[in-house]
C-alpha cells in the first residue's frame, strides 16, 4: 500500500515531509507485534496513529480499545484494566472483564500513560513480560494476547528520572517510538486542516456553501496552535457557527484567537481585547481551567510522592536493563530487516552506538 492510500484509510491529513516520514514508519511497524510508545503534544492526534497502528496489522479484524489511564481515578483503574470478582471489594456486586480480557486478540491503546499508578506500572510489566493477569480478587490466572500501544505528552526519561514512571516499564515500551510533530513544525498541513474541518462542518449542518479566505488562511498560519490539530478544529468549528455569509474571514477568526497574545499577555490575567462579552466569558472561563489543572496537577504529583514513600514497590518482575535493551535492538533490526539505519532512527540512537551495542551483546 502507498503512503497516499495510508493516509486516505485512516484520515492521516497532511503533505510534509514529516507526516510522510511519520507514516512510512507507521507502516513498517504495524504489521509485527511490538509494543509502541507515540509522544506527542496535546492535541496532536496520537490516537489517529494508535488507530492506524492497529487498523494496518494482522489484528485489525479484532477489537482496539483505548483507555485514557489520566481520566480514570486511581483507586478504580486497576479494577477498570483488569477486572475483578465479585465480592472482591465494596461495590463489586458481579464478576467483570476489564480491558485487557475485552481487547483480547487486539490492541489496547493507554493513553496519558505517564499518568498510571507505580503499582499499575508493575501490573502492566508483568502483563508485557508473561502474557497473564490474576483479576482483582481472584486466585487464578488469565491468559490474555494483546497488543500494547501507549501514548504520553510528556517526557518518560525525565519521569522516571523523577521516580514517576517505572525505568523497567519504559524501556519495555520504548522499543518502537513515535514522535507525532506539532502543527507549528508542519504549518504546511494546516490549510489542508482547515478545508477538512469545514467541509465536515458543512456536511454535518447540512449547509451549502461555506469557505474561508485567503487572508484568513494567512492570519491562521501566523499562529502557533499551542492546542495543535484539536484546538484548530475547536476554532475553525467555531467560526463556521459564527459566520453569517458562508465566508470564515480574518476579521472573524481576529475574535477568536490572538496573535500578540501569545508573546504579551499572562495566561492569568483578564485583558481587554477589544472583544464581545461572549467571547472574553469564553477565554476567561478557559484561562481559569487551564489554571485549575495546573493546581490539580501539582496535588496530584504531591499524593503520589507521599504515597510512594509510604509504600515499597513490588520488584519481583524487574528484568536487567541490558536483557530489555537487547529485545528491543533485536525487535528493531527484525522490523528494519536489519537495516541498521532505520534501526537506529527507531531506537532514537546514534548508528555508531547501535553498531556498538551489537558488538556488546553479541547480536548476529
Amino acid at each position: 500500500m502507498k503512503i497516499e492510500e495510508f493516509q486516505k484509510k485512516f484520515d492521516i491529513i497532511g503533505k510534509s515531509r514529516a507526516i510522510k516520514d511519520l507514516i512510512d514508519i507507521t507502516m513498517q511497524i504495524a504489521k509485527s507485534d511490538i509494543s509502541v510508545l507515540i509522544y506527542g503534544e496535546s492535541g496532536v492526534g496520537k490516537e489517529i496513529f494508535a488507530n492506524a497502528i492497529h487498523g494496518f496489522s494482522n489484528r485489525g479484524a479484532k477489537k482496539l480499545v483505548s483507555v485514557n489511564c489520566g481520566a480514570i481515578p486511581e483507586g478504580i483503574l486497576e479494577s477498570e484494566l483488569f477486572g475483578h470478582k465479585k465480592g472482591s471489594f465494596t461495590g463489586a456486586i458481579d464478576d467483570r472483564k476489564g480491558y485487557f480480557e475485552i481487547a483480547n486478540g487486539g490492541t489496547l491503546f493507554l493513553d496519558e500513560i505517564a499518568e498510571m499508578p507505580l503499582t499499575t506500572q508493575v501490573k502492566l510489566l508483568r502483563i508485557l513480560e508473561t502474557k497473564d493477569f490474576m483479576r482483582l480478587g481472584s486466585e487464578s490466572v488469565t491468559k490474555v494476547d494483546v497488543r500494547i500501544i501507549a501514548a504520553t505528552n510528556k517526557d518518560l526519561q525525565k519521569e522516571v528520572d523523577t521516580k514517576r514512571f517505572r525505568h523497567d516499564l519504559y524501556f519495555r515500551l520504548k522499543a518502537v517510538t513515535l514522535n507525532v510533530p506539532p502543527l507549528r513544525e508542519r504549518t504546511e498541513d494546516i490549510p489542508l486542516l482547515v478545508n477538512k474541518f469545514i467541509s465536515e462542518y458543512a456536511e454535518r449542518n447540512k449547509i451549502q456553501s461555506l469557505d474561508i479566505d485567503n487572508l484568513a488562511i494567512e492570519y491562521i498560519l501566523k499562529y502557533s496552535w499551542p492546542g495543535n490539530i484539536r484546538e484548530l478544529k475547536n476554532t475553525i468549528e467555531t467560526a463556521s457557527a459564527l459566520t453569517r455569509d458562508g465566508i470564515i474571514t480574518e476579521e472573524l477568526l481576529k475574535n477568536l484567537i490572538n496573535l500578540k497574545q501569545e508573546d504579551d499577555i499572562p495566561l492569568n490575567l483578564p485583558v481587554h481585547l477589544n472583544r464581545s462579552a461572549e467571547a472574553l466569558d469564553r477565554e476567561m472561563i478557559y484561562y481559569a481551567l487551564i489554571e485549575l489543572k495546573k493546581d490539580l496537577v501539582e496535588l496530584k504529583n504531591i499524593i503520589k510522592e507521599r504515597k510512594e514513600e509510604e509504600k515499597n514497590i513490588d520488584i519481583n518482575h524487574v528484568e536487567p536493563l541490558e536483557k530489555i535493551e537487547k529485545e528491543a535492538i533485536i525487535k528493531a533490526l527484525e522490523i528494519t530487516k536489519g537495516n541498521k539505519k532505520s534501526a537506529a532512527n527507531l531506537l532514537e540512537i546514534s548508528e555508531r552506538t547501535l553498531y556498538r551495542k551489537i558488538k556488546n551483546y553479541g547480536i548476529i
